[in-house]
């Protein structure tokens, strides 16, 4: 029989990440902080695949109208050359050239840079470098939209993003602050940074599906699994939708202090 602590530990760590993913501070970061602050941990290799997942469709059901249309006009001009949905091909190669970094230092490295730096310490350090960087960008206004990228700014996004996979770098900061840096409106630079989740997310579950096949803890814990998966995706999906609303306010700031906060408490007590 599952034990309530389980289920409310589960509970707890979905919440986690499913408020931090979509907004700038952190869901790794912040998953590292709350195991050492409440000595929490989840067994099983498959847990981050299944809320990673979580997240993943709630980005899916909020961009699912940008989805569909990028997949119709694509279609349409490769089957019939439309010139009008020539932008919506263009933004697709983007989104797959902005890939490529992060699926190729992902595949080499990942392993060993979340062994080498998942410390708390670590952790506070890079929180105040996400806080500098969007304290960098909180008042930029970008000129560019879908149809002014440039296969620069794509691979330039991609870096930024590769450099997320270094626990404490948020993934949608830093490729939020990148596709602000190289000009694009903040529309477009929350589309094309969440859009870029997709495909990036999908990559990596994918890869571990022989680890949740091999997880010895699989079937003791689906349960918590399935309550660590539907509260991250209704967190997840509120948070963005408030992150969106935030964004378009012009109140970044906000995420600048939090990461400095939290990041220099990290530091000092953990």
């Amino acid at each position: 029989m599952i034990e309530m602590w389980t289920l409310i530990k589960y509970f707890i760590l979905g919440l986690v990440q499913g408020i931090t993913e979509p907004i700038p501070i952190s869901s790794s970061g912040h998953l590292i902080i709350f195991r050492e602050l409440f000595n929490i941990e989840a067994e099983g290799l498959s847990f981050e695949i299944f809320v990673n997942f979580a997240s993943l469709l709630a980005v899916l059901v909020i961009y699912r109208k940008d989805i569909v249309s990028l997949i119709i006009n694509c279609t349409r001009f490769l089957m019939k050359k439309d010139d009008n949905a020539k932008s919506d091909f263009q933004f697709i190669i983007y989104l797959v050239i902005a890939t490529i970094p992060v699926g190729v230092i992902g595949l080499l490295f990942e392993d060993e840079i979340s062994e080498a730096l998942s410390s708390t310490k670590v952790v506070g350090v890079t929180l105040l470098i996400t806080a500098v960087a969007v304290w960098v960008i909180r008042n930029l206004k970008g000129k560019k939209s879908d149809g002014d990228l440039t296969i620069k700014d794509a691979t330039i996004v991609g870096f930024a993003q590769a450099v997320a996979i270094t626990p404490g770098i948020s993934r949608s900061g830093a490729s939020i602050v990148a596709s602000m840096l190289v000009g694009m409106k903040q529309e477009t630079a929350l589309r094309f940074s969440f859009l870029l989740y997709i495909p990036v997310s999908l990559g990596t579950g994918v890869l571990e599906i022989p680890d949740i096949i091999s997880d010895p803890n699989f079937d003791q814990l689906m349960i918590p699994y399935v309550v660590a998966f539907i509260t991250t995706f209704i967190a997840t999906y509120f948070a963005l939708k408030g992150f969106i609303n935030i964004m378009a306010k012009g109140n970044l700031k906000y995420f600048s202090y939090y990461c400095v906060i939290v990041g220099a408490l990290v530091i000092l007590f953990l």
